[in-house]
């Protein structure tokens, strides 16, 4: 059974184990953090003295309801966001601008450069960053492109591949920089069904090899429980965090198990006290 490590809502069971390859000091520390931003007519409190610790290695899932402040607290940690109040740290340094060390996948097809080739998308940023020679960022871009199983795509035009074959570079592009923390934002959300499956196990197949670090935003409590190590829930707009629960132990291979639709069953009570359609946190 899958225990709860913070609930507001349920009693806290036993603390979770770590991940292997993990490190129980944290990377990155989001601490009392409230973020803003400014709409034409007012100004909207994204989420509210947020509280977050991740340990080297971890698969973080950021749970909730459409704006509850999942992806503004993402592109905080990548620096493109101020808090208002509390603080980000990486590796104990405070987060004031984006950097390489945090790389993010987005949900977009058209992140990619269209004029650029799949190899060429996934070197621009290593040549623009300067820590390689040539022939080594040539070595790591084709070692990554290997790794998402697009070498016979490798001269292809992103106008050429499929979605999920996009979203692939993407994640290559990504990892390739060799990031501390990978940020994700929905990056299989615009996929459908078959190929949404596919890419999260082929992303847990990706991570068992190298163990980033990872931060995914997601409205599927399953994508939550199948693809994290941990998932934070948010509350309904401004975010806070209403639990923090260890998913480890779950899979595809006991995605149909008792205890995995119990898990299911609580985060689904979190998020509508028992109402609403189970599987996806959207304000009705």
């Amino acid at each position: 059974m899958a225990w709860p490590l913070r609930n507001a809502a349920f009693s806290p069971g036993l603390p979770a184990k770590s991940v292997p390859g993990t490190s129980s000091s944290p990377i990155l520390e989001i601490v009392d953090v409230t973020l803003q931003y400014k709409t034409p007519v007012s100004v909207v409190t994204a989420t509210l003295g947020v509280t977050v610790r991740v340990r080297r290695g971890e698969r973080t899932m950021l749970l909730g309801p459409s704006g509850c402040g999942k992806s503004t607290l993402l592109k905080a940690v990548g620096g493109f966001i101020r808090p208002v109040a509390g603080h980000i740290l990486v590796r104990g340094q405070p987060v004031v601008r984006p950097g390489p060390d945090r790389m993010m996948v987005f949900q977009e097809f058209d992140q990619l450069l269209p004029w650029k080739t799949v190899k060429q998308n996934i070197l621009f940023p290593l040549q623009i960053s300067g820590q390689l020679t040539s022939s080594e960022a040539e070595e790591r871009a084709l070692a990554y492109i290997e790794k998402v199983n697009l070498t016979k795509f490798r001269d292809a035009y992103p106008h050429t591949l499929s979605g999920g074959m996009k979203q692939r570079v993407a994640i290559a592009r990504a990892l390739a920089m060799e990031p501390e923390i990978l940020l994700m934002d929905e990056p299989f959300a615009a996929l459908d069904a078959l190929t949404r499956r596919r890419m999260q196990e082929e992303l847990l197949e990706l991570w068992d090899q190298i163990r980033c670090t990872m931060i995914f935003v997601t409205h599927s409590i399953e994508e939550a429980i199948l693809v994290g190590s941990r998932t934070v829930v948010l509350s309904p707009h401004p975010g806070r965090v209403r639990a923090e629960l260890n998913c480890r132990q779950f899979g595809f291979h006991n995605q149909d198990s008792p205890e995995f639709s119990d898990l299911r069953h609580r985060i689904n009570a979190m998020l509508f006290g028992g109402r609403g359609r189970e599987g996806t946190a959207t304000n009705a």
